[in-house]
């Protein structure tokens, strides 16, 4: 097995776990790689030979960003919506039923081109691992159909049946309700990790989202929920009920919803590039972290509410609008994903962790909030390879 010691590391961020949720800081670092994992991190001076050595010249490294919640199996455009936004239009649950028309009629190949085109797009700013929910299909066969594309690019797949009520099923959501917990989840489940629901007015509420989520819990998968985004309500309170993995979005909370994410364990999502796509609040993640909840930073890369894939974006948003550091914004962006994920594996840079990370062309990871807008990943690496 092939070895590469990467050396000429300014700064080297590792998420050493046994810091909780700060991060650990090499400065003057060098990292080896063989095959698909590090296998040893360190001061450069310390560094073992290995059969390769690249001289990274004094550049940052952070691990490959982890983003834990993204919709990219879709077509169609709704730039006309953002439009409207902008001066004066609210964004609501609705929209989504135009991509799902959209997202019906594309052929396969033009569905998977451009998850394909997403994904890269996502590589060359740092993302290393992403989430990719299904959800613009909404039938058996549509649904069953984005998750097997999904599942050609990432192992984090979501069945997401669940985004709107189908529009054939307007007027019979009961029935729709049935359709996602039998047949519909029978087809996506042999593809899917998670199951999904958007808790929200305009979407589901309580009763169905536990309904859903519990069929797909007997199914053998993982819950994730959309929580508390557009105004106050019960996603938050449900996903620490059942156990969810994640509550993303956490848009509007009480109290108590942050009190019940503090002690269950149910890591945050915050989505601050929605917020900046819709006019909207932003999350108050410093509420979150000063009352011990794990967060984690994602994208919402989709069509409608954020048509970003910027995972550097979302780090200088986190800290210049939700009063994160930007310590504490990298880890949740990276560890933070992870943990929403349920992956000790990624989002940290130590021995035996997949070999993922992105070089910044800057001498720290500040700079990633300290420069916003600007392309700072020169090099990504996936399971060791350069992607």
């Amino acid at each position: 097995m092939t070895s590469v010691l990467l050396t000429g590391i300014s700064s080297l961020v590792t998420n050493d776990p046994r810091r909780g949720t700060g991060i650990a800081e090499l400065r003057d670092a060098a990292v080896v790689i063989e095959g698909r994992t590090f296998a040893w991190v360190g001061s450069r001076r310390d560094a073992p030979p290995a059969d390769d050595a690249v001289d990274l010249g004094g550049r940052a490294v952070v691990p490959g960003f982890v983003d834990s919640h993204a919709h990219l199996v879709f077509a169609g455009d709704r730039a006309e919506e953002f439009a409207a936004r902008m001066t004066g239009t609210p964004y609501s649950a609705g929209g989504i039923r135009t991509t799902v028309a959209a997202t019906r009629q594309a052929t396969d190949e033009q569905l998977a081109a451009n998850v394909a085109r997403l994904v890269a797009e996502m590589r060359r700013q740092g993302t290393t691992t992403v989430e990719i929910k299904s959800g613009y299909g909404l039938t058996v066969t549509d649904e069953a159909r984005a998750l097997a594309i999904a599942h050609d690019v990432t192992d984090e797949t979501t069945f997401l049946g669940a985004h709107v009520v189908a529009p054939e099923y307007a007027d019979d959501p009961a029935g729709y309700v049935d359709l996602v917990t039998g047949p519909m989840l029978d087809a996506a489940a042999p593809h899917a990790r998670w199951v999904d629901v958007f808790v929200e007015r305009g979407a589901f509420d309580a009763d169905q989202a536990r309904a859903i989520l519990s069929a797909g819990k007997a199914k053998g998968l993982g819950l994730r929920v959309h929580a508390n985004q557009l105004g106050d309500g019960p996603g938050v309170q449900l996903a620490c009920e059942l156990g969810a993995a994640a509550a993303d979005h956490c848009t509007h909370l009480t109290g108590a919803d942050v009190d019940a994410l503090a002690s269950s364990g149910v890591v945050a999502g915050l989505l601050p590039a929605v917020e900046f796509s819709t006019r909207s609040p932003y999350p108050d993640a410093r509420r979150l972290l000063d009352a011990g909840v794990t967060v984690a930073l994602a994208s919402d890369c989709n069509p409608g509410s954020c048509y970003s894939s910027s995972m550097p974006l979302c780090i200088a948003l986190a800290v210049r609008e939700m009063r994160m550091t930007p310590a504490e914004a990298v880890w949740s962006a990276t560890a933070g994903g992870a943990a929403s994920l349920r992956r000790d594996d990624i989002g940290r840079i130590a021995p035996g962790a997949r070999a993922d990370l992105a070089v910044l062309d800057a001498p720290s990871y500040l700079h990633l909030a300290y420069r916003p807008g600007v392309p700072l990943v020169s090099q990504t690496f996936v399971a060791g390879r350069p992607a």
